[in-house]
């Protein structure tokens, strides 16, 4: 008897309503997604909520600054917000708003339950206070002089010179960065919710597989004293809700945001508070929050204890993911890889992100790096060469040549189709790990063995001598993609509605895979995705500066108001030169050096170099070329980059014997060269003068392949 469906409940974290989404943001939201589709097609009951956290000062000032009120911008937001998603196939069961009734009603009786049972306080609390816009100013709109290394504008809670930690009543001649204005200090009662009286229970938490062990760790070491009260409160003014029977006072955004979890929970089922308890507290039910590597303490710490405080469960896991980066480097305005959702559709596939992002995506808090000639080649070579060719060749074939008409596969088909079907629970493990680079991988070798098998059997010269055998190989290659297509659909699932389409196939399910599919006609072929040119990526990074240089020039102080910007946590990054520019800037020759002395190599500068990515890598084979005196051909597995191989002239250095198993210190950004034994895929770093006397750098014996050397 097959397992009863599995019932999960799952959310991303809420972006902030006072910016666009890009493509930093996008991470979280594509990974989410791909997992809740994997888990829909497994035929599992998923609830996917999310929804604008919509609340705070930001939001409040950027209404200002735009002339209209804070409900009508986050309005706005929001419907930007659900297109820039909807855009990307990112498919919500509801998309809400903490600015909501159903969040208002959950938020008071958060807040009445956790007062009734004595877990908020009381504490006068002194802050800078904006004379000229009359608010309260939060340390990120405080600048001033650090008072540990003396460097000017800084923020107001650390210095980005020094690292330095401290009170923004720290500051040296401290200004407001809203309007300039010297600020005063001020104190008001805030409260505040006593995070030690749930110290045991959160330890008990971290005792189950809540987190990874890595952002256990982390989270632990706030344990190692008492945990300090967390301010729930703002004054007015504060775009927000009021806390009940208090005069001025605000709920601090932060702490209805994660509320909204369960509002945005109501608004998809239709239901009010009580009901919307019940479904969270129903025994069976899975929760489980996807969120980034910048928030575990709210949603590790603070969330648990509201909920324990509010006589409610706690979720069962939280999923941390890694930040963004292009080309190794934080995102860069200047440099064009600050790059909105709304500015990439304009000139790219969604399905090229979502498919990169599945590549790269191991299911770990591991930062994720979008290098642009990585990206271009990898959309070519897998997407488009491997899986989109297959069916292309075929399904074009048949109807070209007979009649669009399937039949029964060649025997010959057999051995392929049963690996195929064979390797379904191996990439359902992946998926279920969040390992959907292992997922990838997986599919494209099962693709590699299909594409040989139709080169093998090489229907075009059957068909002018058997057109029923070279039917039998196309339909076996159909069947071979109408297969992988079932294990793509949670990341491309517009590439498998257009396969769908013209295999004249209901709706692909995951247990669709033991099926085989029977004769029919197909329909008409559509491309399923073109080819990713450069030139369409460098369009969309020159629009992002245009953009950018077009918002400064209308208000040139936008780009330093903390209300625009935003923060370094939730900013995605990139926009070191990729190889071929590093391999361009060296082409002019050096000058010779004084006195005669050899001649320095072309000169880079820094961020040329850093744009160099090293990587841990295990060396699964080795060889010597034949033909050769020196150059071997080594197989490397790079982790979650997959396997690459490698020609090194090092033969006179290391036997095949002791490279094998070896970790290595791999260049995995070097762009492929072409040599007249096969293509080197990279670097392995060695030093010496040559010959017998070459060392192969080795990292750490705990590295991992795929793990960054700095």
């Amino acid at each position: 008897m097959p397992a009863a469906p599995r019932r999960i409940l799952v959310t991303s974290a809420l972006p902030y309503a006072n910016g666009a989404i890009h493509i930093g943001h996008l991470v979280e939201y594509i990974q989410t997604d791909i997992w809740v589709r994997f888990q829909k097609m497994r035929g599992h009951a998923v609830l996917y909520v999310c929804g604008d956290d919509a609340h705070g000062t930001p939001i409040m000032l950027r209404a200002k600054k735009e002339g209209v009120e804070p409900r009508a911008f986050i309005a706005r937001m929001n419907q930007q917000h659900q297109d820039d998603f909807a855009r990307f196939g990112i498919s919500f069961d509801s998309y809400y708003s903490t600015d909501s009734q159903q969040n208002r009603q959950l938020t008071a009786l958060f807040y009445q339950r956790l007062h009734q049972a004595g877990h908020i306080v009381t504490h006068d609390v002194e802050q800078f206070f904006d004379p000229v816009e009359n608010v309260f100013l939060a340390d990120r709109f405080i600048r001033g002089t650090c008072p540990n290394c003396k460097t000017p504008d800084q923020y107001g809670d650390s210095c980005e010179h020094c690292g330095k930690h401290y009170q923004p009543t720290d500051l040296i001649d401290p200004r407001s960065a809203i309007s300039g204005a010297a600020p005063v200090r001020k104190k008001s009662p805030h409260f505040f919710l006593r995070l030690e009286h749930f110290r045991e229970r959160l330890q008990r938490l971290f005792e189950t597989d809540f987190v990874d062990a890595a952002s256990r760790n982390k989270l632990l070491e706030w344990f190692g004293s008492e945990l300090k009260d967390w301010d729930i409160s703002r004054d007015a003014p504060f775009f927000g809700f009021p806390i009940p029977g208090e005069e001025g006072k605000y709920f601090y955004n932060w702490f209805d945001a994660p509320i909204g979890y369960l509002a945005s929970l109501a608004n998809a089922l239709g239901a009010g508070v009580d009901e919307t308890l019940e479904v969270w507290q129903e025994p069976g039910r899975e929760i489980v929050h996807f969120i980034g590597k910048d928030i575990p303490y709210f949603h590790g710490l603070f969330w648990p204890a509201m909920l324990e405080g509010a006589g409610l469960r706690t979720p069962d896991h939280l999923f941390i993911h890694g930040f963004l980066t292009v080309n190794g480097e934080k995102m860069s305005k200047s440099r064009g890889t600050f790059i909105n959702a709304e500015t990439y559709c304009r000139h790219l596939d969604p399905q090229y992100l979502r498919y990169y992002f599945a590549s790269k995506l191991s299911g770990t808090s591991e930062d994720l790096d979008l290098s642009v000639d990585d990206f271009v080649a990898r959309v070519n070579s897998e997407l488009v060469g491997k899986l989109a060719n297959l069916l292309s060749r075929s399904a074009v074939m048949l109807s070209r040549s007979l009649d669009g008409r399937t039949g029964v596969p060649s025997m010959d088909a057999l051995d392929m189709l049963g690996a195929m079907r064979g390797a379904a629970e191996s990439i359902a493990a992946a998926y279920e790990q969040r390992n959907f680079a292992s997922a990838t991988r997986q599919i494209c070798a099962l693709a590699d063995r299909a594409n040989k098998f139709l080169e093998d059997q090489a229907p075009w010269t059957v068909v002018k001598r058997d057109t029923e055998a070279a039917g039998g190989i196309l339909t076996a290659a159909l069947e071979a993609g109408r297969i992988l297509t079932i294990y793509l659909k949670p990341i491309v699932p517009q590439f498998a509605e257009r396969v769908e389409a013209c295999l004249k196939v209901a709706p692909l399910e995951w247990k669709h895979v033991q099926d085989a599919a029977p004769p029919r006609k197909i329909g008409v072929f559509e491309r399923l995705v073109d080819r990713l040119e450069i030139k369409k990526v460098a369009a969309m990074m020159e629009d992002s500066k245009q953009m950018d240089a077009a918002k400064a020039t209308a208000n040139p102080a936008a780009s330093a108001s903390p209300a625009t910007t935003p923060t370094a946590a939730t900013q995605a990054s990139g926009g070191a030169p990729s190889p071929a520019t590093v391999a361009a800037a060296g082409a002019t020759a050096a000058a010779p050096a004084a006195g005669g002395a050899e001649p320095l190599a072309p000169v880079c500068n820094i961020d040329q170099f850093m744009a160099v990515d090293l990587r841990v890598a295990r060396v699964l084979s080795a060889k010597a070329v034949p033909g050769t005196d020196k150059m071997m051909e080594v197989r490397l597995d790079v982790g979650a980059l997959g396997q690459r191989t490698v020609f090194a002239g090092i033969q006179k250095a290391y036997t095949p014997a002791r490279l094998e198993n070896r970790l290595v210190v791999f260049c995995a950004n070097l762009a492929p060269r072409k040599m007249k034994f096969g293509t080197s895929e990279g670097m392995i770093l060695a030093s010496g003068p040559g010959g017998p006397d070459v060392f192969v750098l080795s990292p750490d014996a705990g590295a991992q392949p795929g793990q960054r050397v700095h």
